[in-house]
């Protein structure tokens, strides 16, 4: 630095320059503020600390406000503020000071007489700076120092002298820079004495709040959806949204016109070109038009995109300039959604078809560093689908295509995949993606393609082979085919040994799927206990997200076996489980909602609530189709029929009770359950005899079919056949009260007929007994006759009373007469979060409220409520709550 001599020191002329020209006055004023200018208080607060600490930084990129802002604060300031705007040739150090030294006594902060301004341009005398810091630091009160745009001062002796002179001033400056890069001053000395104030780029954009009233200082009234997008895409950059509301106001559709406007052809483009691109050197320009293709990037990924090895000091760089260019951590950064946009129109114009390039790159790059998702990302842009389908499947990833909360994403996303990509690999996404809308003659195809052009012996084959046997699982479960879903599992077991554990820990979806389909196919063969094993185990993994799905189909399917081995309760509890337990991960209607409420649609039938049976199917009617999947579309069959039978319409149920699905192995509950809509419908209409024969499909091995196969025996006049039902059942503890409940009911028939008043009193008792519990009314309602004159007696009407409300005595088929809902059973049964539910609501607290303080979805909660409420027979949140004091559950 060339100093002027100390002791000898020239002067410039008075209101002139060191190079003797005039000093230019409007660098001495603070911009004016436009009309449209919105105050934000809360950053006229926070720059109100700067009259407490002497260095002040106001950091922000380009059109961030920072100028306005700091104009807007230094207006209501009470102590003298001198303004300097800082340019390109204030790198000589004394120019630079001759212009401070101007600023502050144009605003009175020096005396007159005392010593000017330095009249070398070259260089400053530091006697003279240190006079200039004697005279602050007596002052009385503060000087505020502005120096704006501050960026482009890059001389580090001024720097020096500026850090010098802020020293020894004591509290007789206060210094702001607005800058939109970090100065060369030793901030973290302040920061970490405590003497630093700063704002930064975050604090500058705008909340959604004052980007709303800033756009009605505009003339646009928008909706608030609308006003929180265009923060959302402009990240709240002041300059992006002033320049969007212009155009916008001359639009005739102002809010479609900022959903839709093109970034990349618009104002905000030219001044983001003029004021970030512009004047950068071509490798960095180069640098940022290709890494506006990735959603983030570090600097190996951009070097891998530039195909040099610059990007790292690049990078760095423009993020110091806040050149639009945020750092995300772990050295990765992202653009400013905005600015990608432009780059990205303007990447297209002067590199035109070098896009799908640059997504190759990045993919590939992406794929050997481990990024999976990103890989799939880019690898689809580029369209390289083989790339693609071999990161999904080496990855064992394919279970994602199932489950997790990118499903759907990734099915958009390979449905792009042309007839190009023709490796194994592809065609067993193809396969996925065919297998999961059940599209079983395309996703056997081409599974078939891909397992047929697998090498036998290619090392590294095996996440691909267990990708198969996935498939070829969910195959046999479509087709009700459990021996091909045998030789499945068996497959995978092989397997397993083979694949490395950190693939395993990944993607617990794989066989938590794998296991699904599994079970699926043994419970529709009818082996419930081996169907219990495999899905109690998928039930009761971890693995978050990425399992929640085949979790509440597993839980669903549960539900389905305890109601099918004749538990209501434990059914209703688990079909509750699998209905909520997709929703509290945010998953969209997982398989195991649907079929846990056709279980409860089938429960709430066996309880004779056929309103709220009605409303369950309906609502199941709404989700997402399971065509050619056997176990839920029996589950619809078996509830839908079993309520039309039980609301009258005989015909409709005969023909809802046949599953409308063809698969390789019947199953024998499927059948028996329809074999009984079928002979019930018979027997209403007359013909016992042909009734009876049906019933000889019902298997004995299914004790609930069989004792409900028994009940229309005996009705058909069948006594001795309906009692060797009863005797062939082998129920081994596994069945619940429908079954002693079914058999008390026939045998106690059986003793009626035969004069044994006394014995069909005493096993009607028992049926009430076990009954209550579980609110089973059905099969009082459809006994017939012979039933209501024992009911009718003393000790057996104080045993159904408050629960069982038997209707007028009816002929096989009549339609029943409407009746109210029963009261619920004396021996109610909540579980424990409907307690808590109910707990919450005695406090008068809203669904949200609850939902909130559980730490679960309203759509929980209002489950949670509707199953309280059946089980209280009640129909409104007071009721409730009286009801559930009455009976001492809260």
């Amino acid at each position: 630095m060339a100093e002027a001599d100390d002791d000898s020191l020239e002067l410039a002329a008075p209101h002139t320059g060191p190079p003797g020209d005039p000093f230019l006055r409007t660098r001495f004023a603070p911009p004016s503020r436009p009309a449209t200018f919105l105050r934000r208080q809360r950053l006229v607060d926070h720059l109100d600390r700067a009259l407490t600490t002497p260095l002040t930084l106001v950091n922000g990129p380009a059109g961030a406000g920072k100028t306005l802002l700091t104009a807007d604060w230094v207006t209501g300031l009470r102590v003298p503020v001198a303004w300097l705007t800082v340019e390109a040739g204030d790198l000589r150090p004394g120019v630079f000071w001759a212009y401070v030294f101007e600023s502050l006594r144009a605003c009175g902060a020096r005396a007159t007489g005392v010593v000017g301004a330095p009249a070398d341009s070259g260089g400053v005398g530091r006697g003279l700076l240190a006079s200039l810091a004697a005279e602050l630091n007596a002052r009385d009160r503060p000087v505020v120092l502005v120096l704006d745009e501050y960026d482009r001062m890059t001389a580090p002796e001024v720097a020096e002298e500026l850090e010098f002179v802020l020293h020894h001033a004591g509290r007789g400056l206060r210094l702001v820079l607005v800058s939109r890069s970090e100065p060369l001053l030793p901030l973290h000395r302040y920061r970490a004495a405590g003497e630093l104030t700063e704002i930064r780029g975050a604090e500058l954009s705008f909340t959604p709040a004052e980007a709303g009233v800033l756009l009605r200082r505009h003339g646009l009234r928008l909706p608030e959806h609308a006003a929180a997008a265009l923060v959302e895409r402009t990240r709240g950059w002041a300059a992006g949204l002033r320049l969007s509301a212009l155009a916008a106001g001359e639009s005739s559709d102002p809010e479609r016109y900022l959903k839709e406007f093109e970034a990349g052809h618009s104002t905000v483009a030219d001044f983001l070109l003029a004021e970030v691109l512009k004047g950068r050197t071509d490798r960095t320009q180069d640098l940022l038009l290709k890494v506006s293709v990735l959603d983030r990037f570090c600097p190996e990924l951009a070097d891998a995109l530039t195909l040099r090895s610059d990007a790292g000091p690049l990078l760095a760089e423009l993020h110091r300039e806040n050149a639009f260019i945020e750092r995300l951590g772990h050295a990765w950064y992202r653009l400013h959604p905005l600015f990608r946009e432009i780059l990205r129109a303007h990447l297209r114009e002067r590199m035109p078809g070098v896009e799908p390039e640059l997504h190759r790159r990045a993919a590939r790059w992406l794929r050997r560093s481990g990024f999976l998702s990103e890989t799939l990302v880019h690898g689809a842009a580029g369209e390289d689908w083989d790339l693609a389908a071999g990161a999904l499947v080496d990855d064992l990833a394919i279970g994602r295509l199932f489950t997790g909360l990118d499903s759907n994403h990734l099915m958009q996303l390979f449905a792009r995949m042309g007839p190009e990509a023709a490796s194994p690999a592809s065609d067993l996404v193809r396969a996925a993606r065919a297998l999961s809308r059940r599209d079983l003659d395309h996703g056997l195809v081409r599974l078939r393609r891909a397992e047929e052009r697998l090498p036998d012996d290619a090392p590294g084959l095996a996440p691909v082979r267990l990708s198969c046997t996935l498939l070829e699982a969910l195959a046999a479960r479509l087709t009700g085919c459990p021996p091909r879903a045998e030789r499945a599992r068996a497959a995978a077991e092989e397997l397993l040994p083979d694949l490395p554990d950190r693939l395993l820990d990944e993607h617990p979806e794989v066989t938590a799927l794998l296991m699904t389909h599994v079970g699926s196919t043994r419970l529709w063969e009818g082996r419930f206990d081996d169907a219990r094993a495999v899905l109690s185990r998928v039930a009761g993994s971890p693995g978050g997200a990425a399992t929640v799905l085949p979790r509440a189909d597993s839980v669903g399917h549960l539900a389905l076996l305890d109601y099918l081995n004749g538990w209501l309760g434990r059914a209703e509890r688990k079909a509750l489980a699998a209905v909520s337990e997709g929703e509290r991960a945010g998953l969209p209607r997982p398989p195991g909602a649907g079929l846990g409420r056709l279980v409860l649609a089938a429960v709430a039938v066996d309880r004779h609530e056929l309103a709220g049976a009605r409303s369950l199917l309906d609502e199941t009617a709404r989700l997402p189709a399971r065509e050619h999947d056997p176990v839920p579309t029996a589950g619809r069959a078996l509830a839908t029929s079993r309520l039309l039978l039980d609301s009258g319409d005989v015909r409709a149920a005969v023909e809802a009770a046949a599953p409308a699905v063809t698969a390789a192995v019947s199953s024998p509950w499927a059948e028996s359950h329809a074999a009984l809509v079928v002979s019930a419908a018979r027997l209403a209409e007359g013909r016992p005899a042909e009734a009876s024969r049906t019933l000889r499909g019902v298997s004995v091995d299914q004790p609930v079919c069989a004792v409900e196969a028994a009940a229309l025996q005996i009705a058909a006049g069948c006594t001795g056949a309906a009692v060797d039902l009863l005797d062939a059942i082998r129920t081994e503890g596994r069945s619940g009260p429908v079954v002693s409940v079914g058999a008390a009911l026939v045998r106690a028939r059986a003793a009626q007929e035969s004069g044994d008043t006394a014995t069909a009193g005493r096993l009607v008792a028992q049926a009430l007994l076990d009954a209550r519990r579980e609110r089973l009314r059905r099969p009082f309602f459809r006994a017939g006759d012979w039933i209501g004159p024992l009911l009718a007696t003393a000790p057996l009407r104080a045993l159904s009373a408050g629960w069982l409300v038997p209707g007028p005595p009816r002929r096989h088929g009549e339609r029943p007469r409407p009746e109210p809902d029963p009261a619920p059973v004396v021996a109610v049964e909540l579980s424990g979060r409907e307690r808590d539910v109910l707990r919450r609501l005695a406090r008068m607290m809203s669904t949200e409220e609850i939902a909130a303080d559980l730490c679960v979805s309203v759509n929980t909660v209002k489950t949670h409520l509707k199953s309280a409420y059946r089980k209280l027979a009640v129909n409104r949140r007071s009721e409730a709550v009286n009801r559930a004091r009455d009976l001492g559950l809260l």
